[in-house]
């Protein structure tokens, strides 16, 4: 009678699969110790095989010898080529994600612009700080559009950014010009339809 995986003890790691386990358990009953070493070295060569696009490097053999650590449930006595993950570590719950804690002052822009203007105000002068605050510009534009559908003029983008900043960054008017995404879409569409149509009467 076939027995399904599914009522089979549950693998460690699956990406292994089923075999690999086997030799792992086997390896466990191995009394002699320098045999039951070159078992275990043996299937870490069959492991890291499975992966060949994988470079051999220290992290990748340590990645390697851990995971047989784990596939023996740590019970595995061999002489490991690294200190490999502990079983106290290995079953810690991960810490908490901190929460970023205060209000974002306009949602459409979020955390990121402001974070971006923060950085761009502690800046000096220079070429580096002009492009920054251009790019951030263009992304304000952007999140502005995503959230309110209605087209917002260049004047906005630069009182907001002035707001934001406390006066630090004050663009003046046309010393930035800002493109409409839509309208570079619309502009990039009939610009094929030419060419493609151009290109017929060529022929």
């Amino acid at each position: 009678m076939m027995e399904y995986n599914t009522k089979k003890k549950q693998l460690p790691l699956p990406e292994y699969g089923r075999a690999v386990q086997k030799m792992v358990d086997h390896a466990l009953t191995i009394e002699d110790r320098t045999e039951r070493q070159q078992c275990a070295e043996t299937i870490v060569s069959i492991m890291g095989g499975m992966f060949p696009t994988a470079k051999e490097t220290p992290e990748a053999i340590q990645k390697l010898w851990d995971h047989i650590a784990i596939m023996s449930d740590f019970k595995l006595d061999v002489d490991f080529p690294c200190e490999v993950i502990q079983k106290e570590k290995f079953n810690a719950p991960p810490a908490p994600i901190p929460y970023l804690k205060g209000e974002v002052k306009n949602r459409h822009y979020g955390r990121f612009v402001e974070n971006m203007i923060a950085i761009a105000c502690e800046m000096e002068e220079g070429d580096e700080r002009s492009k920054l605050i251009e790019l951030i510009t263009v992304q304000m534009k952007k999140d502005y559009l995503a959230w309110n559908k209605d087209t917002v003029d260049d004047k906005r983008i630069f009182d907001d950014l002035r707001e934001y900043s406390n006066g630090k960054i004050d663009i003046a008017e046309g010393e930035i010009r800002l493109s409409h995404p839509q309208q570079n879409a619309s502009y990039n569409r009939n610009n094929a339809k030419r060419k493609k149509v151009f290109n017929k009467k060529k022929y």
